[in-house]
C-alpha cells in the first residue's frame, strides 16, 4: 500500500466520524413521511447541506453538495482533494470504501428514514481535477 492509499483511508475515517454528525444534523430520525413529503423533505435537507457546500469532512475529502435525485434517489457529491486520478487506482480505492459505505448506511440510526423509505443513496467521488473517479451506489438491497 503506497502513502496516499494510507492518506486516504486515514481520511476516510475521519470523513465517516463528520458525516455521521451531518446526518444527524439534517436527518431527524424520528420523522414519518408520506411520499411526496419525504420527497420534498430530502429537497430541502439537500438545500440545506448546499448552503453550508463545499466543506471539508476530513483532510482529504470534501463534500461539494448533495442532490435529492428523482427515483427516490440521494447523491452526495465529494472531491478528494489530494487525489489525482492518474496515481490512483479506483478499483482498488472503491473496494476499500464501498463495504464500510454499505455497513454506514446499514447500521447508522441516523439514517433510518432513508432505509424506511428504501432510498438509494449514492456517493460520487472526483479527483482534484474534477476527473471522476468511482461511486458507490448503496440500493436497499444492500441495506435490507
Amino acid at each position: 500500500i503506497n502513502k496516499k492509499t494510507i492518506g486516504l483511508l486515514i481520511g476516510l475515517i475521519t470523513f465517516w466520524s463528520s458525516f455521521f454528525e451531518v446526518q444527524h444534523f439534517f436527518f431527524k430520525p424520528n420523522l414519518s413521511f408520506t411520499s411526496s413529503v419525504y420527497d420534498k423533505a430530502m429537497m430541502e435537507v439537500a438545500n440545506e447541506i448546499n448552503k453550508v457546500c463545499p466543506v471539508m469532512v476530513d483532510a482529504e475529502t470534501r463534500l461539494d453538495n448533495a442532490v435529492a435525485l428523482p427515483e427516490n434517489i440521494f447523491q452526495y457529491n465529494y472531491t478528494l482533494i489530494n487525489v489525482d486520478k492518474e496515481s490512483l487506482d479506483t478499483i482498488k480505492a472503491k473496494e476499500i470504501m464501498e463495504p464500510n459505505i454499505i455497513n454506514n448506511v446499514k447500521t447508522s440510526p441516523q439514517m433510518k428514514i432513508q432505509r424506511d423509505h428504501k432510498t438509494t443513496i449514492n456517493y460520487y467521488y472526483k479527483d482534484k481535477n474534477g476527473q471522476y473517479l468511482f461511486s458507490v451506489s448503496v440500493t436497499p438491497e444492500k441495506y435490507q
